[in-house]
């Protein structure tokens, strides 16, 4: 629950998903030069992303075949395992999902369904911890917030 207690000051939402992952969670290696879409899937394109400061960053990728949002966190300098997570949430439909661990090049993926919904992610890599609120929905504005513990 430490993971929670961490990100607990980024909305309660984002506690609330991160903590979830914990019993998902699995050590995922890669090699360098891993991609949003080696991680979610070909069909996956890019569609936004946040620096984790200098160590990664978060993607939020979007598939129009099937509607599905995913989420990864890849670092900038593959290594030894390191704690990691990615998460995804539609507040609208209360779905979530991510991977939370110890990981030496990305955590994830995460998918949901978010044709038509506003959606918050983020992750973290050792210390630095991301979030996007109210993310890709036109009208609304999204807020990001990075935080260093």
């Amino acid at each position: 629950m430490r993971i929670a207690r961490d990100v607990a000051a980024l909305g309660a939402f984002t506690a609330l998903a991160v903590a979830g992952t914990a019993a998902m969670s699995t050590t995922a290696s890669a090699a360098p030069n891993v991609t949003p879409q080696g991680v979610c899937g070909k069909a996956y394109k890019t569609v936004n992303s946040v620096p984790v400061g200098s160590l990664g960053t978060v993607y939020l990728t979007y598939n129009s075949a099937n509607g599905k949002n995913c989420v990864a966190t890849i670092r900038a300098n593959p290594g030894s395992a390191k704690p990691m997570s990615a998460y995804i949430y539609v507040p609208a439909t209360d779905e979530w999902a991510g991977d939370d661990g110890n990981f030496t090049s990305y955590a994830g993926p995460g998918y949901v369904y978010g044709k038509g919904y506003c959606v918050s992610w983020g992750g973290h890599i050792s210390n630095v911890y991301v979030s996007v609120e109210n993310s890709n929905c036109a009208a609304l504005k999204e807020q990001r917030v990075t935080e260093i513990r």
